[in-house]
């Protein structure tokens, strides 16, 4: 195989991190700060305290006031600080000590690492890119580098690129790898484990990144960073269910990846609590671009509500809809997953559930840090929370 290194041009071509590994942090302004912007409470309480930390106002290792006088402080809920808190734990800025308090991060010297990036979908799920560039975003100078390997022109298939790019990851003894299994191919599962297997077999620590290499509910050793997609499954269905909904399905294509499974399980749940049929013909695999497919599911499953796998599900199984004259919202509600870019842009402005992809890439970066640190750590699922974002294919208004 001829395979090259380079880094990443387009998302990561200053990735080289000198990454501040999590142990201590600062204090703020003494004065109140009222909560005028319009995003949630808890991102502009992140972003003022990212802020004091960024321009060094407070020094590393100093404590941060206690969450009930940081809540005075912004106006708000001792919930909401928290929550702000949590995601600049996740990013490494600061770290939370059980009965001690906030501290910000004490930079660690590391030793420079070279990581590798396995992403087959990459150029086709769209939550990645930003996942990346939130990689990128989390380090501040030039000790680690983020690597993306060529293949040779004889690996046709994503199959192929993928066990390519692990055998060359290998051969470059990489520190670690963030892996994205292959979904949408018929023998992606055996082959995930496969590609898991090996860089194992080297000793090359692996953070998964939003989906398992297993099929739920087994869950592998690794450890994964995305968010909570029973929850999400179940917040969604929720949504839809609010709007009048009484007959909810759910749609995936073949092939889809385990993350599919974990959201499948939510929305039963919701189903379930709210005392809607849980019929099997609900949940559907097919292909929404396919109209003729599309007129025998709505023949046969007479949904009033649809939850798509994800947002270009949503958006293929909206243009057959349309095709085939059923309207929406008012003859079937639809809702998304993911809150890709033409989400708002689609014939029906698609309600669906925002992953904060940036701030899960942080995540990803600090976990593989963390696992360098101490690779004997059990596999943690590190969970980030999502929001809804309602648009007019539920039925409802614009909130995003």
């Amino acid at each position: 195989m001829t395979s090259a290194t380079y880094i990443y041009q387009n998302l990561y071509e200053a990735w080289r991190v000198n990454y501040n590994v999590m142990e201590d942090v600062s204090a703020l302004e003494e004065t109140s700060i009222p909560v005028t912007n319009k995003s949630p409470k808890y991102r502009f309480v992140r972003e003022q305290i990212r802020e004091s930390i960024e321009t060094q106002r407070y020094g590393p290792g100093e404590r941060l006031p206690a969450d009930s006088e940081l809540a005075a402080r912004f106006d708000t809920s001792r919930l909401t600080v928290i929550r702000a808190l949590r995601d600049l734990e996740n990013e490494g800025l600061v770290k939370r000590r059980a009965g001690a308090g906030t501290f910000v991060s004490t930079p660690v010297q590391l030793e420079p690492h070279e990581f590798g990036l396995l992403i087959p979908d990459l150029g086709d799920g769209e939550i990645f890119e930003p996942i990346c560039r939130g990689m990128a975003r989390s380090g501040k100078s030039a000790r680690q580098a983020l690597l993306w390997g060529n293949v040779s022109a004889s690996a046709k298939t994503k199959e192929q690129q993928a066990e390519e790019l692990c055998r060359y990851f290998i051969s470059r003894k990489v520190a670690g790898v963030f892996f994205a299994p292959v979904e949408l191919t018929e023998h992606k599962d055996q082959l995930n484990i496969r590609i898991a297997s090996e860089l194992e077999r080297a000793r090359i620590p692996v953070v998964l990144l939003d989906r398992c290499i297993y099929p739920f509910p087994r869950r592998s050793h690794f450890d994964l960073v995305g968010i909570d997609n029973v929850r999400a499954g179940y917040c969604i269905t929720e949504q839809v269910l609010k709007t009048g909904c009484r007959r909810v399905a759910f749609v995936s294509r073949p092939d889809s990846a385990p993350t599919i499974q974990t959201r499948i399980a939510g929305y039963r749940e919701a189903l379930l609590r709210n005392a809607c049929e849980v019929d099997p013909l609900l949940v559907a695999e097919f292909d929404p671009a396919d109209k003729e497919e599309f007129k025998s599911f709505m023949q046969a499953v007479r949904p009033d509500g649809v939850i798509c796998a994800n947002d270009f599900t949503a958006g293929q199984l909206m243009h057959s809809a349309i095709a085939s004259g059923v309207s929406i919202p008012d003859e079937l509600r639809m809702v998304g997953f993911d809150d890709v870019k033409y989400a708002s842009l689609l014939p029906v402005p698609l309600t669906t559930v925002h992953q904060p992809c940036a701030e899960i890439g942080a995540a990803a970066v600090t976990a593989m840090l963390q696992r360098l640190e101490k690779p004997d750590l059990t596999g943690r699922d590190i969970l980030l929370d999502f929001r809804i974002i309602v648009r007019q294919s539920c039925g409802g208004s614009e909130n995003s």
